[in-house]
């Protein structure tokens, strides 16, 4: 290890590498129930709990429409996530004021010549590249190459959407420079993103296969920037990859970040231990791995077969049902919400009184950080908890409530994923006022629907 960290020190210094930091979003406010319909959209599953909000699925040979997603069963494609509304026979269409609309963290890059600067969300869950015109102008970019015949559409798991052409231009990201990036900008996109917002677009760092470009209408996936940045041999093969840092805003003294191309040997060194890498499995274009075992106050529950991704585009950690029922039957006066649609923990909740939860990454346990349990106020008596039911998904999802726990290394060149543990130092007071008293907001779920 001592060898690679001497040769990415020296890349660093030739390239002019930097970290990328994630600034917090200004306009960003969790809300627990609204950040779990988002996960519901964004891979397809039915809730296995009660509450509001379920799927609608139609038989794969009869559907006339939908569409395929992780957490669909085999025969059956997903038309759409919906809710009830309360007297009301039928149930009503999941609109943007019922999901989480914007993204916690965003950092900046530059495209084209000149570089124009841009605000993005980085998603290791997605591979698109795209941004709002307003943002960025192919027609100020001297090395913007519009296609004549590609264009892309995605859809989010908050229900936004956006689609339009597609052109090749320069990407600098943290000094490195990736040459014909195919990069979609925006002709129309739905009312989340054409609202004023902080972000001016996404980039995607899963694998290049879910990638949604096509050519006169047939999949044509690009690769992603950090597969470009590999097949340019902008950086070495022992360098490609790519870390994240996320910290939570209770800890102001911490600047979440990325890095591409290079580990942060500081961080490494802080954690006491060698970097665990486990084989990901990149089939469904998610970074994926084994995930068989979790542990509660040191208490290990089996999981034979299990399997999880990391997801940065999402921000619950949402795991099997029987580690949630585990998991707030440790905490006095937890309880499940049908109304919440999620587990819920009393306010005057201290930190000392939360369970030590830690999950697998391949065979290495990862505790999380207490304070990561408590997502966001419910209303004024309950906090909506940071772990949750993934449903009917095939495998669990750990979004930010896990990964702020853990420095994490996504290794693309050899499809290995990289982590040791990054807990905060101080995590003393209680958990209400280091939340609150660090902006996380007091938002109760108001659906007149449901009054």
């Amino acid at each position: 290890m001592a060898k690679m960290f001497e040769q990415q020190e020296k890349l660093r210094g030739e390239l002019g590498l930097q970290k990328i930091k994630a600034t917090p979003n200004s306009k960003y406010q969790r809300h627990g129930t609204k950040s779990y319909v988002s996960a519901m959209k964004r891979f397809g599953f039915q809730p296995t709990k009660p509450g509001p909000y379920f799927q609608k699925y139609a038989e794969a040979d009869g559907a006339t429409s939908g569409k395929a997603a992780p957490g669909v069963k085999r025969g059956h494609v997903w038309e759409g996530t919906l809710k009830k509304v309360k007297d009301e026979e039928k149930p009503g269409q999941v609109t943007a004021q019922d999901v989480q609309n914007d993204t916690e963290y965003l950092c900046e890059v530059s495209i084209g010549t000149e570089p124009q600067k841009v605000m993005l969300d980085f998603d290791t869950g997605s591979a698109d590249l795209w941004v709002n015109p307003k943002s960025f102008d192919p027609k100020k970019s001297s090395t913007f190459k519009a296609s004549e015949t590609k264009t892309w559409h995605i859809q989010y798991g908050d229900g936004s959407s956006a689609s339009g052409t597609v052109g090749t231009d320069l990407l600098r990201v943290g000094g490195l420079v990736v040459e014909e990036q195919a990069i979609g900008v925006a002709t129309d996109m739905s009312v989340e993103f054409a609202q004023e917002t902080n972000m001016d677009g996404l980039l995607g760092l899963a694998f290049g296969k879910i990638n949604t470009i096509r050519s006169n209408g047939e999949a044509d996936p690009q690769p992603t920037m950090v597969e470009n940045m590999i097949a340019q041999e902008d950086i070495p093969k022992n360098s490609s990859l790519f870390t994240s840092a996320l910290y939570s805003s209770r800890d102001l003294t911490e600047q979440s970040f990325y890095t591409f191309g290079w580990i942060d040997q500081d961080l490494v060194e802080e954690a006491g231990e060698d970097i665990h890498w486990t084989n990901v499995n990149a089939s469904q274009g998610f970074w994926m791995f084994k995930s068989n075992k979790a542990s509660l106050n040191g208490k290990v529950l089996s999981l034979p077969g299990n399997k999880a991704i990391a997801d940065t585009g999402t921000t619950l950690a949402l795991v099997s049902d029987s580690v949630c029922e585990a998991l707030y039957a440790q905490i006095p006066g937890a309880e499940y919400s049908e109304e919440y649609q999620g587990y819920t923990i009393p306010k005057d909740v201290k930190v000392e009184d939360l369970p030590e939860l830690s999950i697998a990454v391949g065979g290495r346990l990862f505790t999380l950080q207490k304070p990561d349990l408590l997502f966001a106020m419910a209303d004024d008596k309950v906090w909506y908890g940071g772990v949750q039911s993934r449903g009917e998904n095939p495998f669990d999802i750990l979004g930010a409530s896990f990964l702020k726990s853990i420095y994490a290394i996504w290794d693309l060149g050899h499809k290995r994923f990289g982590a040791v543990p990054k807990l905060e130092k101080d995590v003393s007071k209680s958990a209400g006022q280091k939340l609150i008293a660090a902006g996380v907001s007091l938002v109760a779920m108001e659906d007149p629907s449901l009054n």
